[in-house]
């Protein structure tokens, strides 16, 4: 299963893709707008956003896709590990 992360911090981005792996997900994460985040965020099973590192056209355009595609979206105001955990023991339990 494939997930995206959108928003967080850069240098608990690999932090996050260990979190991912320990739930049974693979992970891309998209801490800032490099290009087309579109085309690079592909058909994952999750979205994962953290609503506070990002800005509102980012989410705008990541949701609009999401929602094209039929791709479940979680959103978290905390960017923090603790955050992406709970959001995964929501889903898994």
């Amino acid at each position: 299963m494939s997930v995206v992360i959108v928003g967080g911090n850069e240098c608990m981005e690999c932090r996050y893709k260990e979190i991912c792996s320990k739930y049974g997900f693979e992970a891309k994460v998209f801490t800032k707008e490099n290009g087309s985040l579109k085309k690079k965020m592909g058909t994952p099973d999750l979205l994962i956003l953290f609503t506070n590192t990002v800005s509102h056209k980012m989410i705008s355009g990541v949701v609009q896709e999401a929602k094209r595609n039929g791709i479940p979206i979680a959103r978290s105001h905390s960017s923090s590990t603790s955050a992406l955990n709970n959001i995964f023991h929501q889903l898994c339990s």
